[in-house]
């Protein structure tokens, strides 16, 4: 071969070698369309009242639709058990109190990202049958004789202001029954069990037409007041402190207005 064939074809093979390593290299440092993944948000968990459930409900049902992708777990309860079970080390993004009390319990345990926030307001109702077969018209009425009434026990946020009113009316109520929650009240008066309950003005327009609500003015003395706060220990801060402003705010509050309860 010729001397400079033979340059020739050593040059080009030189550019081929090149071209070659150059093409490894730069399919060796390209991202890989599979290597990288999204990770999904972790659960919103919500520690809530009984009482607070529908409108609650409602609430997340929103909260989801304006945050798509993001799911929402909610645990309803008294918020006595929420506190201790929060104090003994239980986890959740956001704890919401039915009353005062509890949530001053968990402020305490030093368990809150920042200061509890007031939302809502609630007062006792009396739940009577359909119609109001015993006639009951004031909280006086259910310390009559035979009368079977059914109330929330005194550890649990709705029991806490039967005794409050029968202290300012000096009316001390035979209770034939304590019920751990609201919800056990009511299910006693809708089947029969009891004559009478002390629940909350929003269990009874919740149960709709299962029950009628009887008013009474003492009970304005004795409401409870609904409080919310992000958890210290949430891996979803961003996610529970929006979740916290939507109950806050204008829409979350005409969901609470629309389910009975008041202005915090």
């Amino acid at each position: 071969m010729k001397p400079i064939a033979l340059i020739a074809v050593i040059g080009a093979a030189s550019v081929m070698l090149t071209a070659g390593c150059s093409s490894q290299q730069g399919t060796s440092s390209a991202p890989s369309a599979t290597s990288s993944t999204t990770t999904a948000p972790a659960k919103l968990v919500v520690l809530a009242a009984v009482a607070q459930k529908k409108a609650f409900t409602e609430i997340g049902n929103q909260f989801t639709t304006d945050n798509p992708g993001q799911d929402i777990e909610f645990s309803f309860d008294t918020s006595d058990a929420h506190a201790a079970q929060l104090t003994q080390g239980g986890y959740a993004d956001v704890f919401a109190s039915a009353d005062a009390n509890n949530m001053g319990k968990v402020v305490k345990a030093g368990l809150l990202a920042g200061d509890p926030t007031n939302f809502a307001s609630n007062m006792l109702t009396i739940a009577v049958a359909p119609g109001n077969p015993k006639k009951i018209a004031s909280f006086a009425d259910l310390a009559q004789p035979g009368l079977t009434v059914a109330v929330c026990g005194p550890e649990a946020p709705c029991g806490g202001p039967v005794q409050k009113i029968e202290q300012a009316t000096g009316v001390q109520l035979s209770a034939a029954s304590q019920a751990a929650n609201v919800e056990d009240v009511l299910a006693k008066v809708e089947s029969g069990a009891a004559d009478a309950g002390l629940v909350y003005v929003t269990d009874v327009l919740s149960a709709g037409d299962k029950v009628t609500g009887v008013a009474f003015p003492e009970s304005k003395d004795a409401s409870t007041t609904d409080s919310i706060a992000v958890l210290k220990q949430s891996k979803n801060s961003e996610m529970a402190a929006k979740f916290v402003d939507l109950v806050t705010g204008d829409v979350g509050q005409k969901i609470l207005d629309a389910n009975g309860f008041s202005k915090p």
